[in-house]
Formats: C-alpha cells, structure tokens, sequence
C-alpha cells in the first residue's frame, strides 16, 4: 500500500470533509472506469453522425448509455486537460501551465477523494501526464529537484499504479488492477490509449479508410495531403474502437457491468488545423459517453453543456461523496438521470504552453500561445495574449497537409476564409457567431452589432480569471 500523501492541513481537512458522512452504503457505490482517448475530437465516431468511420464497438456503447453532444475540455492540450479531469478544476488554479510540471502536493485529485470513501484507485497504460514529463528524466537538474522535494506524487495518490505501457499490455493491466481490487470494495480505474494521438500511423487498422471517402469539415482544405492524413487518423480512431471493447469484455466477463458507470472521452482534439492546441471547437470538444446500468438510459443523449472540469464532482456524487468547494466543476449527476437540467450555460477553458521543450521557434503559435475562451451555445470569446506568433498547428505542422496548405496559400489558390484564418493577422479579440458560423472562419468581435455579446462575454471571462488567480492581464471591454 503507497505510504500517504502529506497534505497541507487545509487540504486535508478538506479531503475528510468531502469523503464523509456518504449517502451511499458501501456495498452499493458504483465502480468508476474512466476510459481516455488520445487527441479525439468530438465528431469522428459513427455514434456523432460519421458515416464512413469504423467504430463499431464504441457506437455500440453509446447505445447502452448517454452520448453528450456538447463537451468540451477544459483545454485543448493533453497535461492542463488531464488535470481538470483530475481535479474539478481551471489548470490555471492548479499552476498547471507546463508540460512538464508536476501537480503540486497541495491540489488533491479526484482518486484522493474517494479513497477514503472506500474506494480502491488505479490508473494505467498510456502516461496520465501528471507527474512530470519523461523528457524530465534527462535534463539533470529538472531530475534531480524532482528527487529532492518528491514531486512525483502519484503513486501516493492512487493505491495502484502503471505509469507507461503499450497497447499490449492493456487486457493483463486492467485483469492485473481487478484482481487486487479487495473484496467488497468498489474501484476508481483509469485507463489512457494513445490512439489517435500524432503521428498516425498507416496501416493501423486491417482495412484502412479510404481518403476519398471522407468528408472533410469546412475548416480542412480538400487537399491530397489532408485526406490522407485525416484517413490516418481515421484508422487509429478504429484502433482504440478495438482496445476499449477488450476492457469492457473483461468487465462484462468478471460480473461488473451491471454496477460500473463507465466513462468514455477524448482528451483533447484533434492535431489538425483549428483542432489541437487552439480554443476553436475541434481543439477542445471531444466525445464523452456514459454507460451506467439502471442509472442511465440507454439510447439517450443531451445537449447540455458541460465541461472537463465537471467530471470530478459528477463520480463523486455518483459515489455519494460530498464535493470540496475548491472544485469549481459542476456535477451533471441529474442530466444522465433525465431528472434535471445542465447546470451550465457557458464553459471556459484555456490554452497553455505546449510541450515539455522549451521554446525553439519565437514566431510560431504551436509550442508557446496563451489564450483564454468563453463559449456558450450560441457564441465563442477567445482572448488571445500572444497574437504576435503566427498561427502554426500543433503536432502535425510537418505532416503533408500542413504542407500543401502552406503551398496553397503561398500561391494563392487557398480559399480566402481559411487563407483568413490561418495566415491573416491575429487578433487579440475573436468573437464567432456559432449558430451563424459553426466552423469559427469569421471573427465578428468588432462589429458593433455583436458589442452586447462581446460584453457580456468579456465580463465572465475576467470573472473566471480573477478566481483562477490567473497570471494573464484580464481582458478588457472597450
């Protein structure tokens, strides 16, 4: 058993006032199985609507449970996304800004929580992302802090741990946990793929996608390059659709089904233009499906809002464990009940340094951009403090269609909005009218028609801001 984890007092007490009294006996607290795709966005499943994409196993899923149609990561990057999944909280309130932070000892994550409640915690496969980059491993003074003060926290968080394994491993990492797992007591599992995470590889899958096959959103040029990058991406979608069906086989085989709510969703989005890395929808809005037997209905979907931030207190009041008010996630327990309304009008998410390097290149937006959004239904309000590098997308920037976008820009064949958008002048305000223009290509902020819009939006945006504690100069109506 991971010897504990010292806690400031205030988190502490926290931690034991949030664990107690539960409404919940013990024996009837649901398992938790939180199964994390890699870069997904929200689209690419035949359960949002795909029609040429395999995802057999996955679109089956979503018909045993609640496919949400309108979630949104709390940023569009791996480390600070994780880390309100974790926590039910901004990764600016958690100083999570650097990939290669670890999470401070005094922020206690969700695993923490509902240890003391009984619960048996665990995470494995790919890297989680929370304790440190590996790439700290091999700068010798980042190494050595990281020895001296016991930053890596994680195995004192949960009472089981794999921290990096391959695809392979999955099915024995996951009977391996449940076989530990004590009799009688109810489990927190949390299970990482890489796939579709870049670079994609070809051949992933038996059948590949056909590139003309596909349909390609109004943000993505219709290049060769494009659709044969996007097949790729295809094919590891139809990957992971394989590796979760094993661990739901295993649940299903061990009896556990029918008292497990099971989680699926993407991390993040896609590394494609507009995806990954950047505040637009195909960055931060990511598939998110909820199995839970007897608790939701099968079949059934909303369009309620809701955040990364807001997965943390919804288990825990699944597992009738009180919510810490420093969570500032809202639980969305009586939407997969069918019993009560989203409890959000707007998300609010951030972008932060990206990577675990530091920054090579002083002109582009893909290693180092800071910016801040507001999206409701209706509109989007990004705060953009580094306008002056130029927009570059991140991960794929060396990929063929990135490549051919840039050619077809330099000669002049792009199509002027997305010319507009990728190479044009950024902004330090950018409003989008959604209903209007889902695909955010025309920036509406100083249009004087849309001023309300841009009001109201800016003042929530310095609302959060202020208590986030966030180190940006707050955004400022004018």
């Amino acid at each position: 058993m991971p010897k504990p984890f010292p806690l400031s007092r205030r988190a502490f007490g926290g931690l034991m006032a949030a664990a107690a009294p539960a409404q919940i006996a013990g024996a009837d607290r649901p398992n938790l199985l939180l199964l994390l795709s890699d870069d997904h966005s929200a689209p690419y499943m035949g359960a949002y609507g795909d029609t040429v994409i395999k995802t057999p196993n996955l679109d089956k899923f979503a018909s045993e449970g609640m496919r949400f149609d309108w979630m949104f990561t709390a940023a569009p990057q791996c480390v600070p996304s994780r880390t309100a999944l974790m926590t039910g909280r901004s990764p600016v309130s958690c100083r999570m800004g650097r990939f290669s932070s670890p999470l401070p000892p005094d922020i206690v994550t969700l695993p923490e929580l509902l240890r003391p409640a009984g619960y048996f915690t665990g995470i494995c496969r790919r890297n989680f992302h929370l304790d440190g980059s590996p790439a700290n491993r091999t700068n010798e003074v980042v190494e050595r802090t990281f020895q001296k003060y016991g930053l890596r926290t994680f195995d004192r968080r949960v009472d089981w741990l794999d921290r990096n394994s391959p695809a392979a491993k999955t099915v024995p990492l996951v009977n391996e946990f449940l076989d530990k797992v004590p009799s009688g007591k109810p489990f927190f599992l949390w299970v990482s793929f890489n796939d579709p995470h870049h670079p994609w590889d070809r051949n992933a899958i038996a059948k590949p996608h056909d590139p003309k096959a596909l349909k390609l959103a109004p943000q993505l040029p219709d290049l060769p390059g494009m659709r044969d990058d996007l097949a790729r991406y295809y094919d590891e979608i139809s990957r992971v659709d394989g590796e979760v069906q094993s661990i739901l086989d295993i649940v299903k085989k061990r009896g556990l089904d029918r008292n497990t709510l099971v989680v699926f969703m993407g991390d993040n989005g896609m590394a494609f233009p507009h995806g990954k890395g950047s505040l637009y929808d195909p960055g931060m809005h990511v598939p998110f499906i909820v199995r839970w037997p007897g608790k939701v209905k099968p079949g059934s979907s909303t369009k309620e809002l809701a955040s990364g931030e807001d997965l943390a207190p919804t288990m825990l009041e699944a597992a009738g464990i009180r919510t810490p008010a420093s969570i500032t996630g809202k639980s969305f327990l009586g939407v997969l009940r069918g019993d009560a309304k989203g409890p959000r009008d707007h998300i609010y998410a951030a972008r932060l340094a990206h990577g675990s390097a530091g920054v090579t290149d002083t002109t582009k937006a893909n290693t180092f951009d800071l910016s801040r959004c507001v999206r409701t239904k209706t509109h989007k309000l990004i705060y953009n403090c580094t306008p002056q590098y130029e927009y570059w997308p991140v991960d794929s920037g060396n990929d063929d269609g990135w490549k051919e976008t840039v050619a077809a820009h330099q000669a002049g064949t792009l199509k002027p909005e997305l010319d507009r958008a990728y190479f044009g002048k950024r902004k330090v305000f950018e409003l989008y009218d959604l209903e209007k223009d889902p695909a955010e290509l025309n920036n509406v902020a100083e249009r004087p028609e849309y001023a309300a819009v841009r009001k109201q939006l800016v003042n929530i945006m310095q609302e959060r801001m202020i208590l986030d504690y966030d180190f940006l100069p707050l955004p400022m109506n004018g």
